[in-house]
Formats: C-alpha cells, structure tokens, sequence
C-alpha cells in the first residue's frame, strides 16, 4: 500500500464511484467530493498529494478551483474534461494543472499519469537542511521558525536543490525542471538565485546554502 491522498473533485456519481474504486485498487487513498467549494474548504484543512479535478463543476468552476489550490500549494493537479480543444487544454494548463485529461479516458492511462506525477514530485514531508525547514504540500519555508516570502519560482528553486543537498545541479537541468519549456535564458536563473540567497543566507555574499559551481550550476550545501 503506498497510501498517498488524492483529492478526487468529480460531479458525476458514477465516474466519481469509478475513480474511488480504481485508486484505492492501487493503494491510493482517494477523498471524493463533488463541489469545487468542498475541495477547497478540504484542501485547506487536510493533506493530499495529488488532486484530480473536474472542468465542468456545478458552482465554482473547476478552473477556478485550480488556480485557488495552486495559489496554497505546488500540489499536481490532473485536470478532467469533454472539452478536447487545444485551447480549452491551454487554459487548463495556464491555471496551474500539471496535466489533462479528456473524457473518455482509459483509467489505466490515468493511473500511470498519476503514478508519473508522483515520481515527479518526489518529495515527501517537510525538508530540514540546517536552520531551513521547507513543506512542499503547503509551500511554505521557515528559516528557525519564522516564515519566509518566496515566490512560486523562488520556492521550486529552492526544493530542488535542497531535495538533492551536496549535487551539483547544472543550469539546464534547473531551467527545464523550474521553468518546462518555457524560453528562459541563464540571466533569468542567475537572477533568482540572487533573490532566493537574499532571503534565505545570513549573508548573501557569502552564502552557505546555495552554493555556485563555476561553469556547471548550483549545489545546495546541508548544514545538519
């Protein structure tokens, strides 16, 4: 049983009945509700490690309720919808989903793509290098107890480099991993590793966190 929660945010009964049955199959622990106000009203309370989300919800739009969750938290949101568009898919994405679905769907496939988000995301619980403690599923980042205001990039940035403490992380691996495909150059990496040290070391000068590898990237430095 792997256990992971999944916020399953779907209207109609008998797919909704469908998806608990196949994911709990798998050993996932699906939460389902029917309204994006009730998902959101949960979210905000309990854990969950991934969410699937209807478009078309009676009430809150299940849009909506995608750029309200992706504002709290980087979880991955798997969006299900009739509308097969490219530009209904865009919007989709544009809202914060990591992936989407058009129905009908194969639940097989929508397994594997849950299972591809999972790995993705790879981490689990709260990090603590040193004096920094970060909570993925919150987006949050204390430095000895008080929060820190990081942006979305900022926060990302952060995660990935200190998921993998003592590796040199080269620019283009952190580029694709931050920013997809999107047409970033190294300026742009540079200039929020300059605004995440300016938040994150005593002294950013000369820090002990982040650390510059010349000519390869960027390592985080575990101060435990």
């Amino acid at each position: 049983m792997t256990g992971e929660r999944i916020l399953v945010v779907e209207d109609e009964e008998n797919l909704s009945r469908a998806l608990d049955y196949n994911l709990r199959q798998e050993g996932w622990e699906p939460i389902c509700v029917s309204l994006g106000e009730d998902a959101l009203s949960l979210f905000k309370v309990s854990h969950f490690d991934l969410v699937i989300l209807d478009v078309m919800l009676p009430g809150l739009s299940g849009l909506e309720v995608c750029k309200r969750i992706r504002s709290l938290s980087d979880v991955p949101i798997i969006l299900l919808t009739a509308r097969s568009l490219e530009e209904d898919k865009v919007h989709g994405l544009d809202s914060g989903a990591d992936d989407y679905m058009t129905k009908p769907f194969s639940l097989p496939e929508l397994k594997a793509r849950i299972r591809a988000q999972l790995r993705r995301r790879g981490y689990k619980g709260k990090l603590v290098r040193g004096e920094i403690e970060i909570d993925p599923s919150r987006l949050t980042v204390l430095k000895k107890g008080t929060p820190l205001s990081l942006s979305r990039k900022e926060f990302q940035l952060l995660l990935e480099l200190a998921s993998h403490p003592g590796e040199v992380l080269n620019a283009n691996r952190l580029l694709s991993k931050i920013w997809g495909d999107s047409i970033i150059d190294e300026k742009t990496l540079q200039v929020h590793i300059r605004w995440l040290r300016e938040k994150i070391e005593d002294d950013p000068s000369n820090p002990k966190y982040i650390k510059t590898v010349r000519g390869v990237g960027y390592k985080f430095e575990d101060q435990a």
